[in-house]
């Protein structure tokens, strides 16, 4: 390898410079040349005998992500919004890979009603949770409400997985020795925690609200992180990089097309997620990682998050999904 010899003070420096310099760190070429130093692939068998849960798993970094846990010998359980694309996509991952247990599950993760329901159909199912990945997302233009009347972003990317890991804590612990991630985006850098309007009732932009909820993800998942310290269960999340993705060619059409040369593969969105889960790193506060390394959670102009911020907000996803407050 061309970095086989580099001492680790000279490739991290060569890994900040890719993490700042967008078009090297989220692309293609950021994790091509990341591969070279980063931490050992999971072992071939790491997740025989352990269960993970993906949602949003029908289609691009999830269904890949489904496909790797199996791969790694999970038992796999699949769940989308879609009943036919839920069994199509079970049937694709049993036929490509013999003896995989992949399951489908059904669950529109931004009805806090449907996950209530579904949660407790699968505590009746299930022994133990090993892996909760929070995948599902969308970015929709115009500003789309939930049954309970939430905005759909919020609720798709911070209400239901909230109310999910809430409701699943038990399983999670069961397992002695969980991983609870969130799959964020780098496009959070550009948007601060906002506390006085997460529903994005005044002047929706679904761009803008994306980069909201995805920086409301991050300290979501960081505050989860301090709540169940010493508990067995990691809390972290995550950004993928810039991947040709179905909801990428949907949402972002002109992006792709200027970017398309440089995205990265569905696998390689998929890798970080399935080595955190398989893996189960040391996580400092913040929590944030990207291309198998912790990454700063705000750029050097940054401010950290205001606690008092930080609290108001905790406070208010509690609130909406009529959950515990016992923040740290």
């Amino acid at each position: 390898m061309v970095f086989s010899n580099v001492s680790r003070p000279v490739t991290g420096i060569i890994d900040g410079v890719l993490d700042r310099a967008l078009v090297l760190g989220y692309t293609k070429i950021g994790s091509g040349l990341r591969r070279r130093w980063w931490p050992a692939d999971p072992d071939p068998d790491a997740l025989v005998g352990k269960r993970v849960l993906v949602t949003g798993a029908t289609a691009g970094i999830g269904l890949e992500m489904a496909r790797a846990f199996a791969r790694l010998g999970a038992t796999v359980h699949l769940l989308g919004r879609n009943p036919t694309k839920v069994r199509h996509c079970v049937a694709e991952i049993s036929a490509e890979l013999p003896g995989a247990e992949v399951i489908g599950e059904v669950c529109d993760v931004s009805d806090l009603d449907a996950v209530a329901a579904w949660t407790s159909n699968f505590a009746d199912r299930v022994p133990a949770l090993d892996g909760l990945v929070h995948n599902a997302g969308l970015m929709p233009k115009e500003r789309l409400v939930t049954p309970q009347g939430h905005e759909l972003q919020l609720a798709t990317h911070i209400l239901g997985p909230h109310l999910m890991t809430e409701r699943l804590l038990p399983l999670l612990r069961a397992a002695r020795g969980a991983s609870v991630v969130f799959v964020s985006s780098g496009g959070m850098y550009s948007a601060p925690l906002v506390v006085e309007d997460l529903e994005s009732n005044h002047d929706y932009n679904g761009v803008r609200t994306y980069a909201r909820t995805k920086r409301m993800q991050v300290v979501l998942a960081d505050a989860w992180a301090h709540r169940l310290a010493g508990t067995g269960v990691k809390a972290e999340s995550m950004h993928p990089g810039w991947v040709d993705t179905p909801g990428v060619a949907e949402y972002l059409p002109r992006f792709r097309v200027i970017t398309r040369p440089l995205l990265r593969e569905l696998a390689d969105g998929a890798d970080t997620v399935v080595w955190l889960v398989a893996t189960r790193p040391e996580s400092k506060p913040g929590h944030f990682w990207h291309d198998r390394a912790q990454r700063p959670t705000t750029f050097g102009w940054q401010r950290s998050e205001n606690p008092a911020k930080v609290r108001r907000f905790l406070h208010q996803v509690s609130d909406l999904t009529g959950t515990s407050k016992a923040w740290s």
